[in-house]
């Protein structure tokens, strides 16, 4: 039995994570909201960082009460809503 062939997610250079990991830092001291592109969603995921886990990895979104984590490596772009 084969294994289906799933895309591997796109190596980025340390200094892509860091800057990722800088807007991150900022918008949460800044209570912004963002739009997260992730890699392997088809839906982009909007609102305020409400945690940060180190341990896990993952970065927790609080959108319309609901917490949405998502792990940081995972994150491809991060951008700021225009509406």
């Amino acid at each position: 039995m084969a294994k289906a062939k799933v895309a591997k997610r796109p190596t980025r250079d340390e200094f892509v994570l860091e800057e990722i990991g800088n807007q991150l830092s900022e918008a949460k001291l800044e209570n912004s909201e963002i739009v997260l592109t992730v890699w392997g969603w088809e839906e982009s995921v909007r609102g305020q960082i409400a945690a940060m886990d180190s341990r896990t990895g993952r970065v927790h979104i609080q959108s319309n009460g609901a917490i949405t984590k998502v792990p940081f490596m995972d994150i491809m772009k991060v951008d700021y809503p225009r509406d």
